[in-house]
């Protein structure tokens, strides 16, 4: 077929696809009105799920799944924008992991608002000034992130969905390699990618910042003085930085892990994690009568921290990570059991688990 046969073809399924998208919007309209009716949240995470599954099993075309995938997280980022003005607060500012994370998950068509720290992240949720917000919980390489976790303590937000976002650190500047002397960076990109400083710049100052954004700032700010910056590539154009080398992390898969909070949790998928945190009585083995709940039911724990409660010395908050939901037999019936063995327990919330 000639080339310009194969434009037109081009063109006419780009039209039959617009006139589909907005038959889509008006269906998604009519979900919206619905849901204000009846008092349910707008963002729905396992039907979210549950489509990009559905949209993976019934793909048969050359696209890969990463890229429908991709496809549908602008078509529904639409979709949320037009129920409602969705607003997403976020760990800012612009550009660092967890910005890129929100929108991995929510797309390009809701709107955006960078918090200075996790407090104000969880402040702007509880306020309602935001609608759901997105932190980090955790790292493969460097482990929990116990400022997210002692806010929960307090917080009566939900989790309502998670985030793996595979983290790629790189090494930015605006100056050639052998002039860098002082590099920037956000304390857990250090521990991220300690070996390849030792490697790569044993000599040079090592210098901690808020953010891998601010890196970046900083970096281009002081050129003169030998500055660059460990983080993304985002980071880097946002700065108009060179990329100088990247996937410098320790761990190939390095990776992070990260929440989205709200005020209600998420309604059972049948493939489920549930967080929850509890503090046992001060006495005798206390704690192992605690996990045994779990076992009793045959439960998996796929994590647990323990934190300083902060209002006595030497006690105790711990924090778990389930298999399955909140609404399950099984788990509803640990949960009773362990709160026998605890002077506190506390359910965070139940979302759609992350293969």
């Amino acid at each position: 077929m000639p080339l310009d046969e194969i434009r037109k073809k081009i063109d006419a399924i780009d039209s039959q696809l617009l006139d589909l998208l907005s038959q889509r919007a008006d269906a998604v309209h009519e979900v919206g009105e619905i849901k204000k009716e009846e008092g349910l949240q707008i963002y729905a995470p396992e039907r979210e799920d549950a489509l990009l599954k559905s949209l993976a099993a019934k793909n048969k075309g050359r696209l890969p799944e990463k890229s429908i995938r991709a496809i549908y997280r602008e078509i529904m980022s639409a979709a949320l924008a037009l129920e409602d003005d969705l607003k997403i607060a976020y760990l800012g500012p612009e550009g660092t992991w967890t910005h890129q994370a929100a929108i991995s998950k929510f797309g390009h068509s809701v709107a955006y608002t960078a918090q200075p720290n996790f407090a104000d992240v969880f402040d702007q949720v509880a306020r309602q000034q935001a609608d759901y917000g997105v932190v980090p919980i955790e790292n493969s390489t460097d482990g929990a992130i116990a400022s997210t976790l002692d806010l929960f303590v307090t917080s009566h937000l939900r989790i309502c969905a998670q985030i793996l976002l595979r983290i790629d650190n790189g090494l930015m500047a605006a100056i050639p390699r052998e002039d860098i002397k002082t590099l920037y960076s956000h304390p857990q990109v250090f521990g991220q990618c300690k070996n390849w400083i030792l490697r790569n710049f044993p000599e040079a100052d090592l210098v901690e910042t808020s953010s891998t954004t601010r890196a970046a700032a900083i970096a281009k700010e002081r050129t003169s003085e030998g500055a660059a910056a460990l983080g993304g590539k985002l980071a880097a154009e946002l700065n108009g930085l060179t990329m100088l080398e990247s996937s410098i992390q320790d761990r190939a898969t390095n990776t992070t892990r990260f929440l989205v909070i709200g005020e209600k949790t998420c309604p059972s998928t049948g493939k489920d994690r549930t967080s929850i945190l509890f503090s046992v009585h001060d006495r005798p083995g206390s704690l192992v009568q605690a996990l045994q709940a779990f076992d009793s039911f045959a439960i998996n724990m796929s994590k647990i921290e323990s934190r300083p409660s902060k209002q006595k010395d030497w006690e105790y908050i711990f924090y778990v990570d389930l298999a399955g939901h909140c609404d399950d037999t099984e788990v509803k019936e640990a949960l009773g059991t362990l709160e026998k063995h605890c002077s506190l327990v506390k359910i965070l919330g139940s979302y759609p688990d992350l293969d």
